[in-house]
């Protein structure tokens, strides 16, 4: 049967109850689909924990860190959870990937990291000084986008080589220096900050082949300052996570990209990144601590969160690629391992 980049069937897969867990998926076979089973009110079936055993006793509070990009799931996830079981508290806190994995998730003050690449080694030898033990689970996927103004009408697509030339130390100076017909203007750099991991898979992905990323750019963990940035000038250019483009495909443009120069362009889409066409197409993760699991609020927290990356709305209302049943199954049936049922 024929797969998808995210592991899916394409002729269609069924839903299952009991669900999976990861660790060390690589971006070319992070899961996701676009469908999910509903019920006659178009609402999920199947998925989140209406209650627990003791109906409504559910209580206690949920510290969530991490990721710009996740952090719109996470919020939506958290949202509709409170409204089952109204007495547990959930925070999400956009701190970047790397941020919230040095200054919260690691030193034991969140229960949950979110982040838009895997965990570093360095970031597990961190975690383990102080006895937490991050569990990666892949929740959905994202492509990753560079945008600019609609008053750019001469970019269309850019090859890796080319991005890295605008975002390494040392590079690109001008648009003129990558094509001598396009204006002799400097570029105005907009992109997330050092702490964020799309800073580090871009950095890691597309930089790296020339060179470390520049840091002679307007960094910032808020998307909305990018987009900003975008729109006050023709000759800027940046990027963030596909979810934040679409909410302001009005505002900005979106780069087609390729790979290699030879390569066909490929424009930014949730289809695109499903099926692999997209090549900055990457996996988002989730990591709670296997401490923070023991605590019956966060593990059933991350049970609804897990049970529910399956659900059109993923995509439909915060533009991600959604988790596969499969990736699903993998998440639960390691937290099931890990909180012992």
């Amino acid at each position: 049967m024929r797969r998808d980049l995210f592991e899916r069937s394409l002729e269609g897969v069924s839903r299952r109850n009991v669900l999976t867990a990861t660790s060390g998926i690589t971006a070319a076979a992070f899961a996701g689909c676009l469908g999910s089973e509903t019920s006659s009110d178009g609402e999920p079936t199947g998925n989140g924990t209406d209650e627990t055993e003791d109906g409504d006793s559910l209580s206690g509070e949920v510290t969530i860190t991490g990721s710009s990009t996740v952090y719109p799931i996470s919020e939506e996830m958290k949202t509709r959870f409170m409204e089952k079981h109204p007495d547990v508290t959930v925070t999400v806190d956009s701190t970047g990937s790397g941020g919230g994995f040095e200054n919260h998730f690691c030193p034991s003050d969140s229960d949950i990291n979110a982040a838009s690449r895997p965990i570093k080694d360095a970031e597990k030898t961190h975690c383990g000084k102080n006895d937490v033990t991050p569990v990666e689970m892949q929740i959905a996927g994202d492509a990753l986008t560079m945008a600019v103004s609609t008053e750019n009408m001469w970019a269309e697509c850019l090859s890796f080589d080319q991005l890295a030339k605008i975002w390494r130390e040392g590079g690109a100076e001008t648009w003129a220096d990558l094509n001598a017909d396009w204006p002799d203007e400097p570029f105005e750099r907009y992109g997330p900050d050092t702490t964020s991991g799309t800073y580090d898979w871009f950095s890691q992905h597309v930089v790296s082949r020339a060179g470390t990323h520049r840091s002679d750019y307007v960094s910032t963990e808020d998307d909305e300052t990018i987009v900003q940035g975008l729109e006050g000038s023709p000759y800027a250019i940046g990027y963030f996570g596909y979810s934040y483009y679409a909410q302001n495909k009005d505002r900005i443009k979106a780069l087609a990209v390729k790979a290699n120069k030879d390569d066909a362009c490929g424009d930014p889409s949730l289809q695109a990144a499903k099926t692999g066409t997209y090549p900055m197409a990457r996996p988002l993760f989730m990591y709670p601590s296997e401490e923070a699991l023991q605590r019956e609020a966060v593990a059933e927290f991350v049970r609804f969160y897990l049970e529910n990356a399956t659900a059109d709305w993923i995509a439909d209302e915060i533009n991600y690629v959604p988790s596969s049943d499969e990736q699903a199954e993998t998440n639960l049936q390691t937290l099931a391992e890990i909180v012992g049922e």
